[in-house]
């Protein structure tokens, strides 16, 4: 079975669609997500529907638990936008307070099975959902992300893809769908086969110009949201 494993789509409806495109024509059948459906960008509800269309596996990341905090009034909207830009607001204009919940409360950690090889799905790290793990992360810290009788930990988070095979498991970051930090306009997922226990890294591009627009529209002073998407770019 093929199974498409996405993170880090940040309200980048744009990103998500092309890469659900290619996962259809390179037959996956299911799909996981590894959080951050919101922040930054502006479009939740159209995420939530691209992914809505498949049998999915979701667990929550960082920004659901921001946009929890921002819904339940304990933190500050000027202050998050300054960070985020205005993606948390947009999502709470724009998503039902069912859909808000579902994925604001959904788990921090999910274990699947399919074909008998075992995913555990994380956001940050298996030992704590906000840590940040990189390529270049101290070999000390890449190994302890190691799980006795799991084939494979799946993070994301720090929109860096890479791989690594520890002891007992093989450690994904699956890198980002909605904010590559390594090239704008490339999204980044992982395509799993679970019957031969294969993986490939995914880098898909698609068309940034339309989501500049609505940057410079909506969060013209927060320079970094633009710039991300055209790092990199020839």
């Amino acid at each position: 079975m093929k199974v498409a494993v996405i993170a880090d789509i940040h309200g980048n409806h744009y990103a998500l669609s092309e890469v659900l495109k290619v996962a259809r024509q390179e037959k996956a059948e299911k799909l996981l997500v590894l959080g951050d459906i919101c922040g930054y960008y502006y479009h939740p509800d159209k995420v939530l529907q691209l992914i809505e269309d498949w049998d999915f596996r979701l667990i929550r990341g960082n920004h659901e638990r921001l946009l929890l905090d921002l819904k339940m009034e304990k933190i500050i909207e000027t202050e998050l936008r300054k960070q985020y830009g205005s993606g948390h607001r947009f999502a709470i204009e724009k998503l039902s307070e069912e859909e808000i919940y579902r994925i604001c409360l959904a788990p921090d950690q999910l274990q699947v099975e399919f074909d008998n090889v075992s995913i555990l799905m994380c956001h940050g790290s298996p030992v704590d959902s906000d840590q940040y793990l990189y390529p270049d992360s101290e070999k000390v810290v890449l190994e302890g992300c190691d799980v006795e009788n799991i084939d494979f930990v799946l993070v994301g988070h720090s929109h860096y893809p890479f791989t690594v095979r520890n002891k007992f498991s093989t450690l994904i970051n699956v890198g980002s769908v909605g904010q590559s930090r390594r090239v704008g306009g490339i999204a980044s997922w992982l395509m799993l086969n679970t019957a031969n226990n294969s993986f490939e890294a995914k880098a898909t591009p698609y068309r940034t110009e339309q989501l500049e627009k609505e940057v410079v529209i909506i969060d013209p002073e927060i320079h970094y949201l633009l710039d991300i998407l055209k790092r990199n770019r020839k």
